[in-house]
């Protein structure tokens, strides 16, 4: 279950990224974290704390629960 958490969260976060225009580098330098994290995010490798999923939702324009929505 947690995996499967991890694993759509990442995928909306690709999904807003790319919404809002942004490649991995350009979410990464606002969240000043490392392109490798951000990647690793994306395909669940990484689990973000709950503080980079604010920074993340915040840099993308969205709220938390957007990002946790899954459908």
């Amino acid at each position: 279950m947690k995996d499967l958490f991890y694993k759509n969260l990442g995928i909306n976060i690709k999904k807003y990224r790319e919404k809002a225009g942004f490649t991995q580098q350009m979410l990464a330098d606002k969240i000043n974290k490392s392109l490798n994290f951000v990647g690793k995010i994306e395909v669940a490798f990484s689990k973000p704390s709950l503080d980079t999923v604010i920074d993340i939702a915040s840099s993308l324009n969205v709220s938390v629960s957007e990002l946790t929505k899954f459908d």
